[in-house]
C-alpha cells in the first residue's frame, strides 16, 4: 500500500487485543478481506489451542505481502515502526490511543464494551472507519465489509490523505505531555478541595 502522500509501500497492522470473541469463522473473514485489501499486512493473531484457525492456503497467497505472527506481538514496537501505515484494531482506549500515539489511521473493529463508544468518537473525528457490521449479534462482519473499510483507510487517495492528517492531529494531543500535566494537577485540586468540604 503506498501512504497517501509519500508513495512509498505501508503496512496495515493488525491486532485485536486478548479478549476479541473471534470464532474461526469470523478469522476466516477477516483473513479473506485483508486478502481481498490487497494491502501488505502484518496480524498478530492469538491462537486458540491447537486448532487452525486461518482459512487453507491462506498463508501461502499471502506470502510476500503478508504475515501472520501468531502469539504475542510487541504492539508498540509495532505501531513505532515506519512501515506501519495503519492500524485495525478492536478500538480498546489502550490500543487506540496507541495508534494515534504513532500518528496511524485507525480500521475499528470494536467488539464489546468501551471499545464501540472510542471507534464511533475516532470516525467521528475522522481518524478512520468502523468495519460495518453484518448480523443481529453486533459482532458478526463479512470479508467485502473489512476489505472495503481497509481499501478506504489505506488505498483510497483523498480520504486516505483525510484520515493521516487527522491522526497526526490527534497524535499532537495524545504527545502534548504539558496538558496531561495540566489536566492532572487540576484533577488533584479538585479531589483537595472536595475532601476538605
Amino acid at each position: 500500500m503506498a501512504g497517501p502522500a509519500s508513495g512509498e509501500i505501508r503496512v496495515v497492522y493488525v491486532a485485536l487485543g486478548t479478549e476479541a470473541p473471534l470464532t474461526t469463522e469470523l478469522v476466516h473473514e477477516l483473513a479473506i478481506g485483508l486478502e481481498l485489501a490487497g494491502t501488505p499486512f502484518l496480524w498478530a493473531l492469538r491462537k486458540v489451542g491447537d486448532q487452525d484457525v486461518l482459512p487453507p492456503g491462506f498463508e501461502e497467497r499471502a506470502k510476500g505481502r503478508g504475515i501472520v505472527a501468531m502469539g504475542m506481538v510487541p504492539q508498540t514496537r509495532m505501531l513505532a515502526h515506519g512501515s506501519v501505515g495503519a492500524f485495525l484494531t478492536h478500538s480498546g482506549p489502550g490500543s487506540a490511543i496507541e495508534g494515534i500515539q504513532y500518528g496511524h489511521p485507525l480500521i475499528m473493529l470494536p467488539f464489546f464494551g468501551d471499545q464501540q463508544t472510542g471507534a464511533q468518537f475516532m470516525e467521528r473525528k475522522k481518524v478512520g472507519l468502523l468495519v460495518p457490521r453484518n448480523g443481529e449479534d453486533g459482532v458478526s462482519f463479512d470479508r467485502q465489509g473489512v476489505a472495503s473499510t481497509v481499501r478506504a483507510v489505506v488505498v483510497d487517495e483523498q480520504a486516505g490523505r483525510l484520515f493521516a492528517a487527522n491522526a497526526k492531529k490527534w497524535q499532537q494531543v495524545v504527545a502534548d505531555t504539558a496538558c496531561h500535566e495540566r489536566y492532572i494537577d487540576e484533577f488533584v485540586q479538585q479531589l483537595r478541595f472536595y475532601k476538605d468540604q
